[in-house]
């Protein structure tokens, strides 16, 4: 188990130190198994992090993210958080203002996360496969940049479902009611 952890530390090293050396606006820590990000990453990452417009932490164990994260990395225009157990973002998502995508699909949010409805620059939203039930249709529809919002395999109320299509201006995409999350 030891072996393990180490060369899964190894790896997000790996990949940190390829982000600095290389310049790139990219982090991918996708795999990585983590649990919470680690913070030893904002020292190393400290005079790129507003060079920084992509991070990926797609399947990894990851329960929340603070707000540290948000405010290190305000620059970002996407991020990619499917396949964890996120159920909430902290408020200070709204430091994120020139963020343009976000997938948080494959969590366990059971609220819409209600911060992201006040980012301008926000185009998609990717919630697919949560188990939200409720969503701010009038605020979504008041987002400037909002072209798609994918709803799809969660337990929408059925107001929702009617309520939102006059309102908005954006491809809301639902699975039909009573429809099942697909199977792996």
């Amino acid at each position: 188990m030891l072996k393990k952890m180490g060369e899964a530390v190894a790896r997000v090293a790996r990949k940190v130190n390829e982000t600095v050396e290389s310049g790139s606006d990219t982090l991918d820590l996708a795999e990585c198994k983590l649990v919470s990000f680690p913070t030893g990453i904002y020292k190393v990452l400290r005079n790129v992090s507003g060079q920084i417009h992509l991070i990926t932490l797609a399947n990894n164990e990851l329960k929340s993210l603070t707000s540290k994260f948000m405010t290190t990395f305000s620059q970002l225009q996407e991020l990619r958080l499917e396949g964890n157990f996120l159920h909430r973002l902290p408020s200070e998502v709204s430091a994120l203002q020139h963020l343009k995508a976000i997938d948080l699909s494959r969590n366990q949010f059971q609220d819409f996360p209600e911060p992201l409805t006040a980012l301008p620059a926000l185009e998609t939203i990717n919630l697919e496969e949560n188990e939200i039930v409720d969503v701010p249709v009038e605020k979504l529809a008041a987002m400037p940049a909002l072209r798609s919002i994918n709803l799809r395999f969660n337990p929408l109320n059925a107001e929702v479902r009617v309520i939102a299509p006059p309102l908005i201006k954006f491809d809301m995409l639902m699975s039909p009611e009573g429809a099942r999350t697909p199977l792996p």
